[in-house]
């Protein structure tokens, strides 16, 4: 399925960070927006764990 993302703390905001095979940023999302999103949406199907911007969560 992909890499788990990781959450980094910039001490200005949080970002969900996912990272490619030799460890470096492959993508990068706000945390405040990537929540926002999500309640945004109708959870149909359940996202599994560090995947939430892959899918939904049911709340």
């Amino acid at each position: 399925m992909g890499s788990k993302r990781e959450l980094i703390d910039t001490g200005t905001d949080k970002r969900y960070v996912r990272r490619d095979d030799e460890g470096r940023f492959k993508e990068s999302v706000d945390v405040g927006r990537s929540l926002a999103a999500d309640r945004r949406q109708h959870a149909e199907h359940d996202a599994p764990p560090g995947q939430g911007d892959r899918g939904d969560h049911k709340r």
